[in-house]
């Protein structure tokens, strides 16, 4: 890894400033990262390039990634092939039923040191302390230690008796589930889904993408993924995402299609109040505004558009939004939901700002 692309610790403890200017040399940082980054995922993984692309987002916006799909998609092949392509520590947790809290975050252990008999309390590190952490079929394991991830992903943190023990930045959490074979499975409560930035859903392959699968796995020839970031790259592309500027507009149109997701507010369309049980809430709008920034940077881009919002409204709102029974037996999904809010939502500054329906919605 050439040393120039490595930064000083001073820039990775530097405070946050949104309005430090993206210059091009900046810009052609991240866009290389991706293509490095994409070139040794395509060693391994066939296709998939927008999961690889949201999965992406999310690493640089330092949020967690919740992967949905049925089993036999690499979900897991594409994450710990991920995780190769990063100089980081990795590890993979297997959720099961009889998983235990302890078992993810790490105990304490009684620890006697020989020469003096001295005996004393020794917190001893669980799978969860590492960089880019598996959590494998997370719908697996019952509720208690499901919430076990919970202080891990939102203050970087695991607290173990009295002791507060600090994660390694960066941390980054996925986790997989399938959607069958419900039986004995723990869903998610929806607090805990919240935590996560963006929920992709893992589709089938397409014809050739499937063939060109069949073709490399069944035959001699292996390939390896190689570490092309490290963790100091990854904290100043981090970085580099919270700098991008983003206008007031934008900040208003992301505002509008989650506020719209919430039923009994003002200006909120007819059909959100017949099909949806509850809204997103406020980090909704966070999460759209940075993974509108990364999604920028990657696209070769210095500020935030419109598309940037739309494109990862889905994935930043399908887990936040609930839908009630009546769309759930017209086979309704939040997808379809979120869709018709964005086609219901102007794009342009005046027309947002003139429509009578958003006019109240700014004003509540």
């Amino acid at each position: 890894m050439d040393k120039e692309n490595l930064i000083e610790t001073s820039w990775m403890n530097a405070p946050e400033s949104n309005s430090a200017a993206i210059g091009e040399a900046d810009l052609n940082l991240l866009h290389d990262a991706r293509r490095r980054v994409i070139e040794e995922l395509g060693k391994i993984i066939v296709g998939q390039e927008e999961v690889i692309d949201e999965i992406l987002i999310c690493l640089f916006s330092r949020g967690h990634v919740l992967l949905e799909g049925v089993p036999g998609l690499a979900k897991t092949l594409m994450i710990s092939t991920l995780a190769k392509t990063l100089d980081l520590s990795f590890s993979r947790i297997q959720f099961t039923p009889d998983l235990m809290p302890a078992d993810v975050t790490g105990t304490e252990i009684m620890e006697e040191d020989r020469a003096t008999g001295h005996r004393e309390l020794r917190f001893m590190p669980g799978p969860l302390f590492a960089n880019v952490v598996l959590a494998d079929e997370i719908n697996r394991t019952p509720p208690k230690t499901q919430a076990s991830l919970l202080e891990a992903m939102q203050e970087r943190q695991v607290t173990a008796g009295r002791e507060r023990h600090q994660l390694d930045d960066p941390f980054f959490v996925l986790a997989t589930q399938n959607p069958i074979e419900q039986e004995g499975t723990y869903p998610l409560p929806e607090a805990q889904q919240d935590r996560f930035m963006f929920k992709i859903y893992v589709d089938y392959p397409s014809f050739d993408e499937e063939f060109e699968v069949a073709r490399r796995t069944t035959g001699t020839g292996t390939a390896e993924a190689e570490p092309v970031l490290r963790g100091e790259e990854i904290l100043r592309l981090q970085q580099l995402v919270r700098q991008v500027p983003v206008s007031d507009h934008i900040v208003r149109y992301a505002l509008s299609l989650v506020r719209q997701t919430r039923v009994g507010g003002e200006g909120v369309p007819d059909f959100v109040e017949d099909l949806v049980g509850w809204g997103a809430g406020p980090r909704a709008v966070q999460f759209l505004i940075l993974g509108g920034k990364a999604r920028a940077l990657l696209q070769g881009r210095h500020h935030v558009q419109v598309e940037d919002i739309q494109a990862l409204a889905p994935p930043v709102l399908r887990h936040r939004m609930v839908v009630n029974f009546a769309a759930e037996s017209e086979g309704i999904t939040s997808d379809e939901v979120v869709a018709r809010i964005i086609d219901a939502t102007p794009t342009t500054e005046d027309e947002l700002s003139r429509d009578a329906r958003f006019q109240k919605i700014f004003a509540s």
